[in-house]
């Protein structure tokens, strides 16, 4: 599958509503120490690009983790929504938050040299380190 048009999705109480033109269709996984802690465990999520819009955006709280980076919440119910690239305005969102995109191939892992040892994907998928990452993205 190479990507899902005109996607839909929302937050668990419904006062976040999210519509994406394009969605790769393709699941990574990352592992760094901030994902890890924001959710609890690995960041399941897909690109998204730029053309994301929201309804219920008086209920979006918006926190700048990194340099390059800030990460999107409903402030009523906690649900995370998105991390977005500063420079690009492209959009990476938690694949449970979107609706009907079953049909995924998860193909890749980064900070895979982050990951802690009690837990283990069976995909084989392709892995970045977290120097890796930075030298491809330039952060």
């Amino acid at each position: 599958m190479s990507e899902f048009n005109g996607v839909k999705g929302s937050c668990l109480c419904g006062g976040v509503h999210v519509q994406v033109e394009k969605v790769a269709g393709k699941v990574g996984a990352c592992h760094c120490g901030m994902c890890r802690k924001w959710g609890g465990g690995p960041l399941l999520a897909v690109d998204c690009g730029t053309e994301v819009s929201f309804t219920g955006k008086e209920n979006i709280s918006t926190f700048s983790s990194s340099e390059w980076a800030t990460r999107g919440f409903c402030k009523q119910c906690g649900t995370h929504l998105f991390y977005r690239l500063n420079t690009s305005n492209q959009y990476i969102m938690p694949v449970g938050l979107l609706e009907n995109i079953d049909e995924l191939l998860f193909d890749h892992q980064i900070f895979i040299d982050k990951k802690p040892s009690y837990y283990s994907f069976s995909n084989k998928t392709a892995d970045m380190t977290e120097a890796e990452v930075f030298a491809m993205y330039g952060a």
